[in-house]
C-alpha cells in the first residue's frame, strides 16, 4: 500500500501540456456575462453581489486549468468555500458556478501525482466546510467532485494508452524501415564490394575482367539508387511501404545475375502463383536477396546458390541453400541484423522462417508464408 501511494506521489505530468486554445477564450466569454445576467434575473440568489462578483473574477482562472491546475484550483475553492465560512455567508448557489467542476477534472487530467494528492485534500476540506450549514448536500457534493475526478483520470488513462500505442507504431516503423534498409542498401553495397575485390584481384592479369567489374558496380549503384529513392518518396508522401509497387517473386531472376568470381545463382519457381498477395511476394524476395547476399558474403568457396520457391493452396514456400563450407560463421553468430531482420519479416505475415547449416556441408534458409499474408 506504501509503495502504491509513494507512485502516486512521484506520478510526473502528462507531456507535453497543451497550450491555451481559442476555445478556452470563448468559455471564459461565455461564462461571464453569464454569470452577470444570472445576477441580474435571479433576485435570491444570497449574497448576490458577492456571489456574481467571485463568480465572475474566478472564470479566467480556466485559461490557466492546464499549466497550473492546483493552483487554479486551490484560489477557487478557497475563494467559494473557505471564505464565505470566515464571512459568515452562504456558499455561493450561481448555477454558472458549475464551471468548478471543470478544475478537479484539470488536476486529475493535467496535474501531477503531488499536485492531486494536495489538490484532493483541498477539495474535501472545501466540500467539508461549504456542507457545514446543509449537511443533506454532503452526498451531492461528493458524488459530482468524484464524478469529474475520475473523468480526469479515465482521460489522462485514454492519454497515456494512446501514447503507448503510437511508440509502438513508431517503433514497428522504425523496425521496418531498418529492415528495408538492409535489405536493399546493404544487398547492393555487398554487391559492388565483393565485385569491387574481385576487379582489383584480377586487374593486373586482366583488364578485361576489371572493366566488366565497374559494369557491374555501376548496374548495382543505379539498382541501390532507384531503390533509395522508391523508399524515399513513400516515407515523404507518408504512405505505407505496402501500398507502393516492390519487388516480387517475378524479380528473382535478377538475382542471377552474377558473372565472373563468385558462386552461381539458379532459381526455380513452381507452383500457381497468380492470386499471391504483394505482400508476401515482396518478403520472399526479400527473403531470397539477403539469403543470396549472405551467401555471397559469407559461404566460403561455395560454388552454387540454389533458390528453390513453391506454392501450394495455402502457403509459399522458400529454401535457399549454398554449398559453401558449414563451419564458416554466418550472420547469426555475428553482430548482424541479417538473419534477425528475416526472421521479422516472415513473423509480421505470419509465416516462419529458420537458417543454419546443414549436416552435409552448406548453409540453408527456409521460410513458409501464408499465401494471402496474415489473417484479420
Amino acid at each position: 500500500m506504501l509503495a502504491l501511494l509513494r507512485s502516486v506521489w512521484d506520478e510526473p505530468r502528462p507531456s507535453p501540456v497543451p497550450a491555451r486554445v481559442w476555445r478556452d477564450w470563448v468559455l471564459v466569454g461565455l461564462l461571464m456575462p453569464a454569470a452577470a445576467l444570472e445576477g441580474v434575473l435571479r433576485p435570491d440568489l444570497p449574497w448576490r453581489a458577492y456571489s456574481v462578483t467571485v463568480t465572475v473574477v474566478l472564470v479566467p482562472t480556466l485559461l490557466w486549468r492546464r499549466t497550473r491546475p492546483l493552483s487554479m484550483l486551490t484560489i477557487c475553492f478557497v475563494a467559494t468555500s473557505l471564505v464565505p465560512a470566515l464571512l459568515g455567508a452562504p456558499s455561493s448557489d450561481a448555477y454558472t458556478a458549475v464551471y468548478l467542476l471543470i478544475l478537479p477534472y484539470a488536476l486529475f487530467r493535467w496535474g501531477s501525482g503531488r499536485d492531486a494528492v494536495i489538490g484532493f485534500a483541498v477539495m474535501l476540506v472545501s466540500v467539508g466546510v461549504s456542507t457545514i450549514s446543509a449537511p443533506g448536500e454532503l452526498f451531492g457534493a461528493l458524488a459530482a467532485m468524484f464524478a469529474t475526478i475520475a473523468l480526469g483520470g479515465a482521460f489522462r488513462y485514454r492519454a497515456r494508452a494512446r501514447m503507448r500505442e503510437l511508440d509502438q507504431v513508431k517503433l514497428l516503423e522504425r523496425e521496418q524501415l531498418a529492415r528495408d534498409l538492409h535489405d536493399t542498401v546493404a544487398h547492393h553495397v555487398s554487391a559492388m564490394a565483393i565485385r569491387a575485390q574481385a576487379g582489383l584481384a584480377t586487374s593486373a592479369s586482366g583488364p578485361d575482367a576489371a572493366t566488366e567489374a565497374l559494369r557491374v558496380i555501376e548496374a548495382e549503384a543505379s539498382r541501390a539508387l532507384a531503390e533509395m529513392r522508391a523508399m524515399v518518396r513513400v516515407l515523404r508522401r507518408g504512405r505505407p511501404a505496402d501500398l507502393t509497387p516492390g519487388r516480387g517473386i517475378g524479380d528473382l531472376e535478377e538475382l542471377t545475375r552474377r558473372g565472373g568470381s563468385g558462386p552461381s545463382v539458379d532459381v526455380e519457381i513452381s507452383g500457381d502463383l497468380g492470386d499471391l498477395s504483394p505482400a508476401v511476394g515482396s518478403a520472399v524476395y526479400r527473403l531470397a536477396q539477403e539469403s543470396v547476399t549472405n551467401a555471397l558474403r559469407h559461404a566460403r568457396h561455395a560454388t552454387r546458390v540454389e533458390i528453390r520457391v513453391a506454392a501450394d493452396e495455402t502457403s509459399v514456400h522458400l529454401r535457399v541453400n549454398d554449398d559453401g563450407e558449414s563451419s564458416h560463421i554466418r550472420p547469426n553468430a555475428s553482430a548482424g541484423y541479417g538473419i534477425l531482420g528475416m526472421i521479422e519479416r516472415a513473423d509480421l505475415l505470419g509465416g516462419t522462417c529458420t537458417a543454419g547449416p546443414d549436416p552435409g556441408g552448406g548453409w540453408t534458409v527456409t521460410a513458409v508464408l501464408p499465401r494471402m499474408g496474415p489473417a484479420t
